[in-house]
């Protein structure tokens, strides 16, 4: 049976009921992740399955399609992490045309009362769904009191020295190269999975062999970094990663290019996952292949010495 559906439409999913989770999730931040736990603790309280929804696009990026906001995550990342933080079930609602005609009463009497059979439902500050974001925690209060199921929000999330937690204040410091601020607000150091695939093989013919990682959204952040690669070895592999549109060779799809430090061996096909710990520069167009590489030969020098730092520091 897979835990993942796509469409408000269809049969009923968890006819015993379930406690429903709603909600962006872009990033799964400390504050996602405490209405993910909510949501958890009140379904095995309740001894029903807990069901995650969230949306594909996200709303922003259907009605912004020239200018989309950044993305913190991949949907295939949200999916698995959404499961990790304990979703029985994952609902990736497919964002469309038709959903934006949908009003936010069908929205709960077709999916949440009737494909879920929520017994409660839970979102986070703020939060509104429906036609013209028509749906918000009061609606979904007095539906519930007719269709048999309770609603409620969770509290804004803080840090210890009193910022909200929030995508857009993770989106600004990854953009400033803050990914100290961004790892108090994730709860964890920011990353970018996913599976190598072939590339137009420059940097290897430049000396600089890299494993590609297609990113087929806006990014939050681009440029030249120092960075670790998750999944090769049981240790993080030092590396340098470019992550943009490379204008130099004319880049279009962003595009995560890593240079692992002292490593031979095919990568394609492996899943792997890039974290950023300091940026180096900006992306910035070179005249010729030659400068690139002289600058590619700097960057990577300076990765080298930042992260051999760092690796001091954790063992020290």
């Amino acid at each position: 049976m897979s835990r993942l559906f796509r469409d408000v439409e269809g049969g009923v999913l968890t006819p015993d009921g379930s406690v429903v989770c709603i909600g962006a999730f872009d990033g799964l931040h400390l504050g996602h992740r405490a209405l993910l736990a909510h949501a958890r603790l009140r379904a095995a309280t309740l001894g029903v399955p807990m069901v995650a929804l969230s949306f594909e696009p996200l709303p922003r990026e259907f009605f912004m399609p020239d200018a989309p906001p950044p993305r913190l995550s991949l949907p295939r990342a949200k999916v698995e992490g959404l499961l990790e933080a304990g979703a029985d079930r994952v609902g990736l609602l497919r964002f469309n045309r038709r959903m934006t005609s949908m009003s936010a009463q069908d929205f709960v009497h077709i999916l949440l009362a009737g494909r879920l059979r929520a017994r409660e439902v839970w979102i986070g500050p703020e939060f509104r769904f429906g036609h013209k974001r028509g749906g918000d925690v009061a609606l979904l209060q007095a539906m519930g009191a007719e269709l048999g199921f309770s609603a409620g929000h969770i509290a804004p999330v803080h840090c210890a020295d009193g910022e909200r937690v929030s995508s857009t204040r993770i989106r600004a410091a990854l953009r400033q190269g803050d990914f100290a601020h961004a790892e108090r607000l994730l709860g964890r150091s920011y990353a970018i999975g996913g599976r190598v695939v072939r590339g137009k093989q420059l940097g290897r013919t430049l000396g600089f062999p890299t494993a590609n990682l297609r990113f087929p959204k806006t990014p939050a952040l681009s440029g030249i970094y120092a960075t670790w690669i998750h999944g090769l070895t049981e240790r993080p592999w030092p590396s340098v990663s470019s992550f943009g549109t490379r204008p130099t060779v004319e880049g279009v799809e962003p595009l995560l290019e890593a240079h692992l430090f002292d490593f031979s061996g095919d990568l394609y096909g492996r899943h792997l996952r890039v974290e950023f710990v300091a940026k180096l520069r900006d992306e910035e167009k070179f005249d010729g292949l030659d400068a690139l590489t002289a600058q590619m030969q700097r960057d990577a020098a300076q990765a080298r010495q930042l992260l051999s730092a760092e690796r001091f520091r954790a063992t020290a």
